[in-house]
């Protein structure tokens, strides 16, 4: 009788009482719907941590060098999967009590109270998700616009022409209607992150054996440059581990819950030990401090392709295919406050009650992102000021904070001061980041334009 229950209520969230579900507002019923399972959860994990931005891994360890370099990346990895688990643990704790929490601002409003749910992690999630968003089309624009220049030298088409081509794509795919209806874009998504990964490697090595230019791994820059550089090395490590949505992924999995998140990440973690590796010491290795950005601009010198042409445009258009799909990921939270404020729980959910303000609302926040993409193609800048401010915050600070508070682990041991420890040393950290986001955009702010062709 039992197993039966939990069947039946799959679709909505099985493990709260059935008065409970009732009370479910239209965000919750119809964006995170618990039906995944935990390889659903492996997909949905990948695809919102394993993305283009791991290309700038090269990059970031220009500015730490080899083994700060590699320590750091080592570090980020182990931290983020320890955070993960440990919000995935007061999670499951809450739902084996009746309680589950399925979005990161109800698990804030629960264990620290309704302000820090509402004033604080709320809108520094919603800043996060929607500056990811952003920074998708973004990308997305310029992949285009590589894959148009390599095809066509002496075009004339401008990137925000690109921009809003991407965004035409993103205003189709925001419209799925949940997140567990993602699953199988995600699966091809962590196809996608494996496949230009492995190209992107073996391109660098291709470039590095084929080169005869010295390598050069020295730290270049004054004093000043160099410790700054570190600090911005740092966020962009962080960045690329960052998610942000753990609960809302762990809101889309069936009941009953307990371990199936731990799965879902060491299939992510799997990926990321593949991909992120590989890219960085290969990329490093290639190019040293010459490592731009992105690692795939480092494949092109003087406007002409350093390996051949095909292979350059299949690894643009993987990477521009696996943005929309880490953007519509990210549209989730927007979509479910979105839900919240417009839909009827009352109403069906392909009602017309429904599908018109969810048409009408989704397409408005992809049409804006869009936008803001278009007008300000040095988001790059801000969007590391976000992460200092809110993707440590979010993945290196409160699931320690929300673990001891949730099973107050005695002081005798090593979990509670090593809880104290980890987010203490990021606040310090996300501090610093952010002053080296704000003196980078000061030293870059005389080359913003909008709707600039970069």
């Amino acid at each position: 009788m039992e197993e039966k229950g939990v069947e039946k209520n799959t679709a909505t969230v099985p493990q709260e009482p059935l008065h409970l579900q009732k009370q479910l507002d239209a965000g919750a019923l119809f964006v995170l719907k618990s039906k995944g399972s935990w390889i659903h959860c492996g997909y949905h994990l990948t695809t919102s941590i394993v993305g283009p931005p791991l290309l700038s891994l090269p990059y970031a360890i220009k500015y730490l060098g080899w083994e700060c370099g590699i320590l750091s990346i080592i570090i980020a990895a182990l931290v983020t999967f320890y955070s993960y688990n440990l919000l995935s643990l007061v999670l499951e704790h809450h739902a084996l009590l009746g309680n589950r929490q399925l979005r990161f601002k109800d698990m804030a409003t629960h264990v620290l109270g309704p302000r820090w749910g509402r004033y604080y992690v709320g809108p520094i999630q919603f800043m996060v998700c929607y500056g990811a968003v952003v920074a998708c089309i973004l990308l997305g624009g310029q992949c285009m616009k590589a894959i148009y220049i390599l095809s066509n030298p002496n075009g004339s088409m401008k990137l925000y022409e690109f921009i809003i081509i991407f965004g035409g794509l993103m205003l189709i795919l925001a419209q799925i209607p949940s997140f567990h209806s993602l699953r199988h874009i995600n699966l091809i998504s962590l196809i996608l992150c494996i496949a230009y990964s492995a190209f992107a490697t073996a391109i660098s090595i291709h470039i590095g054996n084929s080169s005869h230019e010295p390598k050069d791994y020295s730290l270049e820059g004054e004093t000043e440059d160099k410790i700054f550089g570190f600090f911005n090395a740092i966020a962009i490590i962080a960045t690329t581990y960052g998610n942000g949505i753990i609960p809302e992924i762990q809101a889309t999995i069936a009941a009953p819950v307990k371990g199936k998140m731990f799965k879902g990440l060491c299939i992510c973690y799997t990926v990321i030990l593949t991909t992120f590796f590989s890219v960085a010491i290969s990329g490093y290795w290639a190019f040293g401090n010459k490592s731009e950005g992105l690692i795939l601009t480092n494949f092109v010198s003087n406007g002409k392709p350093l390996v051949s042409k095909g292979l350059l445009l299949i690894t643009n258009i993987f990477t521009m295919l696996q943005l929309s799909a880490i953007g519509v990921v990210y549209l989730q939270p927007t979509n479910e406050v979105l839900e919240r404020t417009f839909g009827s729980a009352e109403s069906k959910e392909f009602s017309a009650r429904n599908v018109i303000p969810r048409l009408i609302s989704r397409s408005l926040s992809v049409i804006t992102a869009t936008t803001i993409g278009a007008m300000l193609p040095f988001f790059g800048d801000i969007l590391a000021l976000v992460g200092a401010f809110g993707i440590m915050p979010l993945d290196f600070i409160l699931p320690f904070v929300f673990f001891n508070l949730t099973f107050k682990p005695s002081k005798t041991r090593i979990i509670f001061w090593l809880n104290i420890t980890i987010p203490t040393v990021f606040s310090v950290l996300a501090v610093i980041a952010a002053v080296a986001a704000v003196r980078q955009i000061s030293l870059d702010a005389k080359t913003y334009r909008l709707f600039a062709n970069v």
